[in-house]
């Protein structure tokens, strides 16, 4: 079917036409997205043969189907077009009942419970990052905390040595990196997680009281009922998963929490007064500015949406950052307002496959921000100076700087 076919705008006005490597529509992808939910809510890009819907309840519908729409081709653009076997272990994109036996690896360590007893260690990183710029004039939101704490509370939790964070940080940040309006046509090479061979290999030798540890010696019941080990290479996979996921989401999280309330200073001076806020306050930036803009699945038989058919075998986007601002279920859903209260937002994805790692993320800038406002009542974010990562998976900041 033509691109046109699904795509109808007003007289005089461009056609819709959303690229999620565009990088003026990356800028701010908000006006195209609300388009796309107005016009196109089934919409079909030619260029890079994906379809894609923008609703808040069909997003639902494809998310919270397993049966209709798969995970095992990936669910980023790149790498479901790019036709690689996906390795055992990258549970996020598997099927049950193989993504059921790798998930439930992990199902203990990331429940709110388990989560809720790292406060100290997690304050405990945020202290050591905050402390120094006390008496200064300037943070960088990202440089100084977003890409530390987070980083030091997954290699705490999977066992990695300190000297090997860093490095193993810019190694996530190299995989997810793109060219300005350029597809990554590396991204699936960082799945097997070979960088991390000589650290699960280390811990092979020296098991410890650790994830990874757990990970190498715990038996469980695969998907054909054989009860077993993981492999190393399964093991690769899952760190490369864990350590990945575990330094995005929460660093995009603080930066978008830092610029949202420093554009608006009577909500952060509320906030200041009244830290008890703060889990409400994440949920709001989690809704209006998520990490990552578009859960993707493969269609496995014929589906309709607006009485458009979409084949099966295609790749199919739930475009999470239109659907949480969807009037129909967000009144106001293009105004960030930090008393909307919490309300079942998209970004964490939804059913079986929502994200593991969600609490941890909840809990890690909920600290964060009790801490920065023990430190600072007011910053402004130098935009001039700021900028935005260029990578088309996930979306948020590279640096942040802010005056204190």
């Amino acid at each position: 079917m033509a691109e046109a076919d699904l795509m109808s705008s007003p007289v005089g006005q461009k056609p819709v036409y959303w690229d999620p490597y565009e990088p003026e529509v990356f800028a701010n992808p908000y006006p195209m997205l609300k388009r796309l939910r107005e016009e196109a809510p089934l919409y079909y890009n030619e260029k890079y043969d994906f379809y894609a819907v923008s609703r808040y309840e069909d997003c639902i519908a494809v998310l919270g189907n397993r049966d209709d729409y798969i995970s095992k081709h990936g669910g980023v653009i790149e790498v479901m077009k790019a036709g690689i076997e996906v390795p055992s272990g990258m549970f996020i994109y598997e099927d049950p009942p193989l993504h059921t036996a790798h998930r439930r690896f992990f199902t203990k360590v990331f429940t709110p419970k388990h989560v809720a007893a790292l406060d100290t260690q997690i304050r405990d990183f945020c202290v050591k990052a905050l402390d120094p710029l006390v008496g200064g004039n300037e943070i960088d939101f990202i440089e100084h905390l977003g890409a530390e704490m987070p980083m030091r509370v997954i290699g705490m939790l999977l066992g990695m040595p300190e000297e090997q964070l860093k490095d193993a940080q810019r190694n996530v940040d190299e995989s997810m990196r793109t060219e300005p309006g350029q597809q990554n046509e590396n991204s699936g090479d960082s799945l097997a997680g070979e960088y991390y061979a000589d650290f699960v290999d280390y811990r092979i030798k020296n098991p410890g009281d650790d994830l990874v540890s757990s990970l190498l010696n715990t038996p469980f019941d695969d998907d054909k009922g054989v009860t077993r080990t993981l492999t190393r290479a399964e093991v690769l996979s899952m760190v490369a998963l864990i350590f990945g996921a575990g330094n995005e989401t929460t660093n995009r999280l603080i930066g978008w929490t830092a610029k949202l309330l420093s554009e608006r200073p009577d909500d952060r001076r509320e906030v200041h007064a009244n830290p008890a806020m703060l889990p409400e306050v994440l949920e709001e930036v989690l809704r209006y500015e998520p990490p990552g803009m578009y859960i993707g699945r493969t269609v496995v038989r014929d589906v309709e949406f607006h009485g458009t058919k979409v084949p099966a075998g295609n790749a199919l986007l739930a475009i999470v950052s239109a659907a949480n601002r969807d009037e129909a279920k967000f009144p106001n859903g293009e105004v960030f307002d930090i008393h909307r209260g919490r309300q079942p937002h998209l970004t964490f994805g939804y059913g079986f496959h929502n994200c593991l790692g969600n609490a941890l993320a909840r809990v890690e800038g909920r600290i964060a921000f009790e801490e920065v406002f023990k430190r600072f009542r007011d910053w402004e974010v130098d935009l001039s100076r700021a900028k935005m990562s260029s990578t088309a998976t996930v979306r948020g900041w590279e640096s942040l700087p802010a005056r204190i």
